[in-house]
């Protein structure tokens, strides 16, 4: 929200409008949930190509002599190690190890970094970065204004940028970003995106968002290109098994308990916030396995939510944490934290209790879907 409590609009909030969007609140931002069929824009990002404003997201850079000293210490991750042109998925976590967001860190240059937060996280994460860089000679910025955030994602994503851009986006690996010119405007290009296709997000100054999207619009005409709302990006991420901050992962979980100790770095140099209470973490993990990250598919046609009781032999046996119709695989699916001793793919007797009835779901693993590289 605004300091005046009104929702935040983005720079494209009169196109969005003006294609027939309907709007949701999303964080205190007015986002476009879908143009049209959602099940439609789904199909479009897997099949061909989907455009979104993102430009709620939340970036914020980190400069100076020790911003990579800062974000080491303030990260669970290893961000000195980030070449300049990369970036790294992390996290940022309380001193008692509970998730406070996840993040993409762009290394910018030698000693310019862009972290990107979630929107509904921003704030609080800026928060921590300001009272975690005392005694470092580095600046943390609130860029948030600074920004528009447009992604285009899907298989046809890199013919359409490639007509607009003279840019290498055959040389652009995955988690990579360069500078370069999009349709005239100036932009970072980074090869990132929450949908489990092929796709690029554009960061740009809020007055070239409409010029830059209308010019995606006319370049992706030929190859069904269409516009996406928040909606249709909850599905594909679902279905990509990636983790949805108030979902996936809360302050009462550490990363571990999420399955993603992975990010967490005890190697590198110095202390960082958190390490004490993720080392204990991690050697529970081991000694007693937390309940477990899964999949599960529906036999049915209900619906599971988040907050429905996972159940095995009439007790609960875990939580839904996100759940959706498939558009790819056609069936109901959720992910959910069960029980270690019920997460094996395919295990026998589980099910959901929605509104009562115990509907049967297959376990299986994640993601869902993955694509054909």
């Amino acid at each position: 929200m605004s300091s005046t409590g009104e929702l935040r609009h983005t720079a494209l909030d009169a196109l969005h409008r003006s294609l027939g969007a309907t709007m949701t609140d999303f964080a205190g931002w007015d986002m476009p949930l879908r143009y049209g069929s959602e099940r439609d824009e789904h199909l479009a990002v897997r099949t061909k190509a989907g455009l979104f404003d993102l430009s709620h997201m939340g970036e914020i850079t980190v400069t100076g002599p020790q911003a990579a000293a800062l974000l080491d210490f303030a990260l669970v991750g290893n961000i000195g190690g980030v070449k300049p042109g990369r970036a790294r998925y992390t996290m940022i976590c309380r001193a008692d190890g509970g998730i406070l967001d996840d993040l993409i860190v762009y290394r910018l240059g030698e000693t310019e970094y862009m972290v990107v937060a979630n929107a509904s996280n921003a704030q609080v994460v800026l928060d921590a970065l300001t009272e975690r860089a005392a005694g470092f000679d580095a600046e943390v910025r609130d860029d948030r204004d600074a920004y528009a955030l447009i992604a285009v994602q899907g298989p046809e994503s890199p013919g359409i940028l490639a007509s607009l851009t003279d840019a290498d986006l055959d040389g652009l690996k995955y988690y990579a970003g360069l500078p370069g010119t999009v349709a005239g405007v100036p932009a970072l290009i980074a090869r990132t995106g929450y949908t489990g296709e092929d796709g690029f997000e554009l960061f740009v100054k809020p007055e070239h968002a409409v010029e830059l999207w209308q010019a995606l619009t006319k370049a992706g005409e030929g190859v069904g290109l269409v516009p996406c709302g928040l909606s249709c990006r909850d599905t594909l991420r679902l279905e990509a098994g990636m983790p949805l901050y108030g979902h996936e992962l809360t302050t009462s979980l550490t990363p571990f308990d999420a399955g993603l100790g992975r990010v967490v770095k005890f190697e590198k140099e110095g202390d960082f916030v958190g390490r004490e209470a993720l080392r204990e973490a991690a050697a529970r993990a081991e000694q007693n396995p937390p309940r477990v990250l899964v999949g599960l598919v529906a036999e049915g046609r209900r619906v599971p939510r988040a907050g429905y009781a996972v159940v095995a032999g009439g007790e609960v046996i875990g939580e839904v944490t996100s759940g959706a119709p498939s558009p790819t695989l056609g069936k109901p699916i959720a992910m959910a934290y069960v029980d270690a001793v019920h997460a094996a793919p395919g295990s026998a007797g589980v099910g959901v209790d929605i509104r009562g009835s115990h509907e049967r779901y297959e376990v299986v693993a994640l993601p869902f879907y993955k694509r054909q590289k």
